[in-house]
């Protein structure tokens, strides 16, 4: 069997099948994964001299790696996969990120399950287990649905379907492609086609694709997509304190987007410091909700003692007779 060696230590390396995620990324948490080390892919079998094979006349050659998408093969290069061997190279990310974020998501959408922008299943998890204490539902959506990782919520839930929505192509083939007993629509969530259809509506890592001015369209666009007494549910990590690595990580990525966005066109807009729990709960009042959130304390603790995520509850006020 080829096997992948995943680094877990100066030297050590354990081989898992070639195809899985290498258990060493896949426990790292969300933010861990920005900053995790590509695994070096050779055979794990193989010894210090025999790593890099040498050409005729004792030059090293260099290690050639098979195409992961169409963008390695239209230009014949074989770039190593960053995150997990299944997941995107380093040049794919970098063509992402000055791609608008439809055409971005496309390009991305076939390993976007195996990066760190997927949210975890545990957060997922997290998330069904206290919206079933409210108990059942009988139609769920799913806001910006991506590669369709939130209908782990919607099936466990809801009796008589579930419903995706997304505006981009590609991302809707990977969902639909993993759920197909479910429907999928492609559309801006800016302007949801949908009224009054839905008893529960989820949308979990997609609110910093918009912008705070932007909020009021989508916010209203899933209050008239629910039916009366409907549920809007956005599971939402809480930051990190102001004293750790990854409070700093985030902002320096927050200002490098902001910078690439100044000077390049088409914006790509990705936040993580513009949804802050008060600013979201404001905006989901202005348009109607009434508004509650618990901590989703199986998730964890910040060292300050805070939940790592909590989960808004918006709910829809039901009709009065």
């Amino acid at each position: 069997m080829r096997t992948w060696p995943v680094p877990v230590g100066p030297v050590l390396h354990w081989p898992v099948p070639v195809g899985s995620v290498p258990p060493a990324v896949a426990r790292m948490p969300p933010l861990d994964h920005l900053v995790a080390r590509r695994a070096v892919l050779v055979p794990a079998t193989a010894t210090r001299s025999s790593a890099r094979p040498r050409a005729a006349g004792g030059t090293a050659r260099r290690r050639r790696y098979g195409p992961t998408s169409a963008l390695d093969r239209r230009s014949g290069r074989y770039p190593r996969p960053v995150f997990s061997p299944n997941g995107p190279s380093l040049r794919e990310l970098c063509v992402q990120a000055l791609s608008s974020v439809e055409r971005g998501y496309d390009l991305l959408a076939p390993k976007f399950d195996y990066t760190p922008f997927r949210t975890p299943d545990s957060v997922l998890g997290a998330t069904a287990q206290a919206l079933s204490e409210l108990g059942s539902f009988d139609r769920g959506l799913d806001v910006c649905c991506g590669t369709g990782a939130g209908m782990q919520v919607l099936r466990s839930l809801c009796r008589e379907g579930t419903t995706g929505v997304d505006f981009s192509a590609g991302m809707l083939a990977q969902a639909r492609r993993a759920h197909p007993d479910a429907s999928w629509v492609r559309a801006d969530a800016r302007a949801l086609p949908f009224t009054e259809g839905f008893d529960l509506a989820v949308s979990a890592g997609a609110l910093g694709h918009f912008l705070p001015v932007e909020r009021p369209a989508l916010f209203g666009g899933v209050y008239r997509a629910l039916r009366p007494g409907g549920i809007f549910a956005v599971p939402i990590g809480t930051g990190p304190p102001r004293t750790s690595v990854s409070h700093w990580v985030t902002r320096g990525f927050d200002l490098a987007m902001r910078v690439r966005n100044a000077v390049w066109r088409p914006p790509f807009v990705m936040y993580y410091h513009t949804t802050g729990l008060a600013a979201l709960r404001g905006d989901l009042t202005a348009v109607g909700f009434t508004v509650t959130d618990t901590a989703l304390t199986v998730l964890g603790q910040h060292r300050d003692g805070s939940p790592r995520f909590r989960l808004i509850l918006a709910g829809k006020p039901a009709a009065s007779y």
